[in-house]
């Protein structure tokens, strides 16, 4: 049971008592209806046996052979036995019982003997003599308790009814912690938290409410990290301007030139970390029914305004709930990476069956299949496909993968067939 699933546990555990004192209930029942059903066999057996001795007497010897089929019954037959010797008299408490009936039923100046059956099916014999005749035998049958046809289909339907029962109770116990569990696996830093409905036992109501502070806890220290990363680099552009202006009343020239590069840089990193904590903030922007064709086709005419190398190969009409101000920055993200590392651009958006999908296509070096998802982590750059000389700061591709959990959907990155790097973001419908 190690490996059982809790509701599997409990399930196993409940229905196991439930089956065992159900069955013990039940055998006692029925070893309680056999003791009775015994007793009333045999009171009634001497009751009958006294009226047929009586008939049996009454009647002429020659005729008497003619009244034993008459006088037999279900559970015990008469016949006659000239020869019928005397055996030891049996000692089981059946024996006894029907001995002792007997004897109060016929007197007790009438002898008898209870010995053991000799055929197949017979419990017990009783020896009695008659007056005028041979004695009479009396085969018992071995008394068996018959159960009726209702009395299984009652005892199966109780059964169902526990096994149901007892299914439900589980299923309702573990509910609250599934949904604990689904509940954590959908926590995510860039989604607003759902709180738990803090109802049900007071065990349940607890949990959930930990849930919850927990929750809050996390949001809150999640946003407290972004307002610490965009208050520090909105604070550095300050000095970062003063810098640039003291670099300029340097009179050395290559010296001046080496400050700006490294001021420009220093910049760029401010920039991308602040849009990096902005786009945090996507999942709080409130959806709405977009025209995507629109949008990509807007976003792709103001690069080719400014006279940058974007193309757009296709874009179909499509028009579904979306946060556009999120998707904006993440295909402007996208592009601009692609900018950066390969020079050119190519967009496309299609249509899928359980929603849609957006692609940036470059000829760039690509990234290696090994790296494809530690590129999308903050600050990590890979010299073997990135060039200091091209000022990435290891931020693009995890502000768009940011800006994607936002958007509810996710990234991929994969390699583009011919070369190059194919950025997909795919919607969830």
């Amino acid at each position: 049971m190690r490996r059982w699933s809790l509701h599997a546990r409990i399930l196993a555990v409940l229905l196991t008592g439930l089956l065992l004192a159900h069955g013990l209930t039940f055998a006692w029942v029925l070893l309680e209806r056999s003791m009775v059903m015994r007793g009333m066999m045999v009171s009634y057996l001497a009751s009958d046996i006294a009226s047929s001795v009586a008939v049996l007497e009454r009647l002429p010897a020659d005729e008497r052979g003619q009244w034993l089929q008459r006088l037999s019954r279900r559970n015990y037959r008469l016949t006659f036995e000239a020869s019928a010797s005397a055996a030891a008299p049996a000692s089981s408490a059946l024996a006894q019982s029907v001995a002792r009936e007997l004897s109060q039923a016929l007197g007790p100046s009438r002898p008898l003997t209870v010995v053991e059956g000799n055929t197949p099916g017979a419990a017990l014999r009783v020896l009695l003599p008659l007056a005028g005749g041979p004695p009479l035998v009396i085969e018992l049958d071995e008394p068996r308790l018959r159960i009726s046809p209702w009395a299984w289909a009652a005892l199966a339907l109780q059964l169902a009814l526990l096994a149901g029962l007892s299914v439900w109770a589980v299923r309702t116990a573990t509910r609250p912690l599934q949904k604990l569990a689904d509940a954590a696996d959908q926590l995510q830093p860039e989604q607003p938290a759902t709180p738990l409905a803090e109802d049900g036992p007071s065990e349940v109501a607890r949990a959930a409410a930990a849930f919850n502070r927990m929750q809050q806890r996390i949001e809150a220290h999640l946003q407290e990290r972004m307002h610490i990363l965009a208050a520090v680099s909105h604070d550095l552009q300050t000095p970062i301007t003063r810098m640039r202006l003291r670099a300029d009343l340097q009179a050395d020239a290559a010296l001046r030139n080496k400050l700006h590069a490294d001021l420009a840089e220093m910049q760029s990193m401010v920039e991308e970390g602040i849009a990096y904590a902005r786009s945090a903030q996507a999942a709080h922007e409130a959806p709405q029914r977009t025209d995507l064709q629109a949008l990509v086709q807007s976003i792709v005419l103001d690069y080719a305004d400014a006279g940058r190398p974007v193309a757009l190969l296709a874009a179909a009409p499509l028009h579904a709930p979306t946060r556009p101000q999120a998707l904006r920055r993440l295909l402007c993200n996208l592009i601009d990476n692609a900018l950066k590392f390969a020079g050119s651009a190519e967009v496309q958006l299609t249509a899928q069956a359980d929603g849609w999908t957006l692609q940036v296509l470059d000829r760039g070096p690509g990234i290696p299949a090994d790296q494809l998802e530690r590129v999308m982590q903050p600050f990590v750059r890979l010299e073997d496909s990135r060039h200091r000389s091209t000022g990435g700061t290891g931020l693009g591709l995890a502000i768009a993968h940011q800006l994607a959990q936002g958007l509810g959907g996710r990234l991929v990155l994969g390699p583009r067939d011919g070369g190059g790097l194919d950025a997909r973001f795919d919607s969830r419908a």
